[in-house]
């Protein structure tokens, strides 16, 4: 695990210690339910339960001898219950308690991702209704566009998170599974009953078929999943780290009194943390591939995903709750400047109404083709010789004969093109 970018709450979901009182859970469980078939004697229960303990430590002793962690974790604690410690792991295999705990640990971790989720979801609405009429500039290929509104921007935000949270809810249901099927998963030497006894009392779903594992599509999707939201976060801190460019200057990661930006230079302040979630968004991509690889596994099961999972399960879960936690920061107190985002609109001297003159054109009766090429050549003019376009649209021979002046500043009018933001925004509620 990587432990500097773990917060407290998924860290010890990913602890030795829960993983195997995780799975000491369901080994008590599953005496249960074979008590309530008979197949143990009913007395050895409370027995189990009040002695099944271990220590991490005595389980890491053992393990340098047998060379496998279930037996050494089995040993330990039956060396706490005594006799009665040959009924726990009756006609089970290491699996089924290591893949069922892993599955509700992944369910676990999942929830907290889900709430962190719904927390910045609220951020995005927040900030949203903020600059719902807080114009800027739209750009496509990084060129200026036509003016949207930086509510838009959040707005668009808002509904991905809304769709990533919908996609963690379901990869939750994926892996929260659980399987006590015995070796090759036929319920040879246990009772199916037992299977849904323990998956009952862990809040998992039991697996309508398992070979001795559960099948990795289950985690493939699941560390996919957050792939995806890692590369939402991506996306949007690269929004924010180009908006930051001094050129542009738009919005600004807040920068914290005593900040420092470069040991060089004095004058920097740099999208730092912003780039760090692109950075790990990288890490949690890769991490989703590996789950991919982990899918083939030979025959009825094979150990090549078990090593894998070790790193990418505790890693990725953790990178992911981490960027939500520091990116929803982020947003909440991000810095707008508005009268820069005015200033840029106006940079390129009203080219951004080209489309609003050409369709102009076009209700007067001109063929768009010739209108296209009336405004482009006065657009080039612009680009090219730094000619006012609005002067030049108002005196061209060709234009002047369809459009009067006032009609051609009409078409220079912002409040037009945003005329449907409001329509936009009541589709989140606001």
């Amino acid at each position: 695990m990587i432990k500097r970018y773990t917060t407290r709450e998924m860290e010890r979901i990913w602890t030795d210690e829960n993983e195997f009182q995780t799975m000491l859970n369901i080994e008590i469980y599953a005496c249960e339910a074979m008590a309530e078939l008979g197949h143990i004697p009913a007395e050895a229960v409370p027995v189990i339960k009040e002695r099944a303990k271990f220590t991490v430590e005595r389980i890491r002793e053992i393990e340098r001898e047998t060379r496998h962690d279930i037996l050494a974790f089995l040993q330990a604690v039956a060396e706490n219950v005594g006799d009665e410690a040959k009924y726990i792991h009756m006609g089970l295999t290491s699996s089924d308690v290591k893949d069922t705990a892993l599955g509700a640990m992944m369910k676990e971790a999942a929830g907290l991702i889900i709430e962190s989720l719904e927390h910045f979801r609220e951020v995005l609405r927040r900030r949203a209704a903020e600059h719902k009429h807080t114009v800027m500039i739209g750009r496509t290929h990084g060129i200026h566009a036509e003016p949207l509104t930086l509510g838009l921007k959040f707005a668009l935000w808002l509904d991905e998170t809304e769709r990533n949270i919908e996609r963690m809810k379901r990869a939750q249901k994926a892996v929260a599974v659980g399987k006590l099927s015995g070796a090759v998963g036929t319920y040879a030497n246990i009772d199916p009953y037992v299977e849904k006894y323990v998956c009952a009392k862990m809040g998992l779903t039991p697996a309508k078929l398992a070979t001795q594992v559960i099948q990795r599509d289950r985690h493939a999707e699941f560390l996919c999943t957050l792939a995806v939201v890692a590369s939402s976060l991506d996306k949007f801190a690269t929004e924010i780290r180009n908006l930051q460019r001094t050129d542009i200057r738009e919005v600004e990661e807040y920068f914290h009194p005593g900040q420092k930006g470069s040991s060089a230079m004095p004058h920097k302040r740099n999208p730092i943390t912003c780039e760090r979630v692109s950075g790990l968004a990288r890490l949690v991509r890769s991490n989703a591939q590996a789950a991919l690889e982990n899918v083939a596994l030979w025959h009825e099961r094979d150990i090549s995903h078990s090593s894998v999972e070790r790193v990418i399960l505790p890693d990725s879960t953790t990178l992911v709750h981490y960027m939500l936690k520091i990116f929803t920061d982020i947003v909440d107190r991000l810095l707008v400047y508005p009268e820069a985002m005015k200033a840029n609109m106006n940079k390129t001297g009203g080219l951004i109404f080209s489309q609003r003159v050409m369709l102009a054109l076009v209700d007067k009766g001109v063929v768009r083709e010739e209108a296209y090429r009336w405004v482009q050549r006065n657009a080039m003019a612009r680009w090219l010789e730094g000619a006012d376009f609005k002067t030049n649209v108002i005196h061209d021979p060709d234009i002047k004969q369809y459009l009067t002046p006032a009609e051609i500043e009409d078409c220079f009018d912002p409040s037009h093109l945003l005329r449907h933001v409001d329509t936009i925004m009541a589709r989140f509620g606001l």
